[in-house]
């Protein structure tokens, strides 16, 4: 990708820093399938500690710690429950289905604006003549509800009616690190509400790759198994559990930069009425429904202007920042997505 191009699509495209490539250059490492890299075993507790969790097992993406976590909550022939727009059914190439044989049932797509009476209503006891449910799953950020955050009290609303029904709760805590700069909630009053945690140190973290799944210390050892079996086990993988440590030290504070950011770019494109919903992390969603521009049309102009947006849909849009973003290409940025929209 050229390097004067602004790059929105994501914030994956972040490429590690100058200092975290010299952490991971020192990194001491070992054959971690035999449990030896020492660099990945203090990634993994610190991760664990920071969620008040028993333990953690670092993952080599996002999708596989997810599956993992549901395979973990849920055996074969029952029913996960989650947004139709949820990561784990939208992008994870039905993985819940084809590796951990788990039926998904979705409730209607609406961010993180989640109703859990809704959830209580779908909730099946065990019964010989129906598919049982055995877990919730709810994302923190929501992605495709354009980063927004569900408040803590709806989230512990849903943790009792779990409970009041015998089954787990697993968040999709990719980007909970913004949702904890963005409301001040400590990431242990997170972690206290969900019996398995995916959480992603390559999105605004900054680290090249890399998620952890964050349970019980006996799940996390299931999880072990069900890693390798999907073709996870990594050996001298302290490298890069170098750079998510770094990350971890370096790069959760400055989130508040990208929430700032977005923002920014939020503002200046809102009287042309294509913002999706209201901005509160480092994601901002276009809805080009009434605009005259479609979402490939915009992201075409865009790019013949020097910058990148992400197509979700024929009128979806998305705008992520991130810490490879200056100020000035967000300015940039503003100034040309505003010369396309006013055409």
């Amino acid at each position: 990708m050229a390097d004067d191009l602004i790059d929105l699509r994501s914030d994956t495209v972040t490429r590690p820093s100058a200092a975290m490539r010299q952490a991971m250059a020192a990194a001491e490492v070992g054959d971690d399938v035999y449990g030896e890299d020492p660099t990945v075993r203090a990634l993994e507790a610190e991760v664990a500690a920071m969620f008040g969790h028993e333990a953690a097992l670092f993952c080599p993406s996002g999708s596989m710690a997810n599956q993992i976590a549901l395979q973990l909550l849920v055996p074969p022939g029952a029913e996960l429950l989650c947004d139709a727009d949820a990561h784990v059914v939208t992008y994870e190439m039905g993985a819940a289905a084809a590796y951990g044989g788990v039926t998904s049932r979705t409730w209607p797509p609406v961010g993180a604006r989640l109703d859990p009476d809704v959830v209580a209503g779908m909730v099946r006891p065990d019964a010989p003549w129906v598919v049982p449910t055995r877990a919730i799953a709810v994302e923190q950020t929501h992605n495709r509800g354009g980063g927004g955050v569900i408040p803590l009290d709806t989230l512990r609303e849903l943790r009792r009616i779990a409970d009041a029904g015998q089954v787990a709760v697993h968040c999709d805590g990719a980007r909970i690190w913004n949702a904890h700069v963005a409301d001040g909630v400590p990431l242990a009053t997170y972690g206290a509400l969900f019996d398995t945690l995916s959480v992603c140190l390559s999105k605004g973290l900054g680290a090249p790759v890399g998620s952890l799944v964050v349970g019980s210390a006996d799940r996390i050892e299931r999880g072990r198994v069900i890693r390798k079996r999907m073709g996870g086990g990594m050996r001298q993988a302290g490298i890069l559990a170098a750079a998510g440590r770094y990350a971890l030290a370096h790069h959760i504070d400055r989130l508040a930069d990208d929430h700032a950011k977005a923002a920014r770019l939020a503002e200046a494109i809102a009287p042309f009425g294509v913002l999706a919903t209201t901005v509160r992390t480092n994601i901002v969603p276009l809805d080009l429904t009434k605009a005259p521009l479609d979402a490939p049309a915009l992201a075409a102009l865009a790019r013949a202007e020097g910058a990148l947006i992400s197509v979700l849909g024929p009128r979806t849009a998305r705008l992520v920042t991130h810490l490879d973003v200056t100020d000035a290409q967000v300015d940039q940025a503003a100034t040309t997505l505003t010369h396309i929209l006013r055409r």
